[in-house]
């Protein structure tokens, strides 16, 4: 079992993290954080939305077989952030996953696995303008620098959360 959660990446927020999340859910009745697209998922079965933990999805799944989950973020970066006259930066959100064999006879599951990456979430607009400017800011630093930079991947790359 896999139990997929948005928050806030960044520790001063973390502290606040409930009462923010309580405000978008009251600025936006009915609407989710964090959502499985089930037709764009392979391998995953009885995936599981809590109607209270709108930032939190669940799903089994066998480790056996090929398995990926497609998830979709219904909240930009920004709707976290101070109010300014635009271009407002956006705050990092973690997109973290951990991972449970569930336990037997009434035991508790068993921790099996963590793993976490660093989003963004931007209007598209937005995120191409954000895209172009944070490669010319890339190029523009010498050679030895730009190796610091991790690669652009097709999918989503998540680091082992230790």
């Amino acid at each position: 079992q896999s139990v997929v959660r948005v928050v806030f990446h960044d520790r001063r927020l973390q502290y606040s993290e409930q009462q923010q999340l309580e405000g978008w859910r009251w600025s936006r009745p009915g609407d989710r954080i964090l959502d499985i697209d089930i037709p764009l998922s392979v391998g995953i079965l009885e995936p599981q939305i809590h109607p209270t933990l709108l930032n939190t999805v669940e799903f089994l799944w066998d480790p056996s077989r090929r398995t990926s989950v497609f998830v979709q973020v219904h909240c930009i970066s920004t709707e976290f952030t101070l109010r300014k006259n635009g271009g407002e930066k956006g705050v990092p959100f973690r997109i973290q996953i951990n991972t449970f064999e569930a336990g037997g006879n009434g035991d508790p599951p068993e921790h099996l696995h963590s793993a976490s990456c660093l989003v963004k979430v931007f209007k598209p607009k937005g995120a191409d303008r954000k895209q172009k400017t944070d490669r010319e800011k890339v190029e523009k630093q010498p050679a030895p620098e730009r190796e610091k930079f991790q690669p652009a991947y097709e999918s989503t790359v998540l680091a082992e959360v230790g």
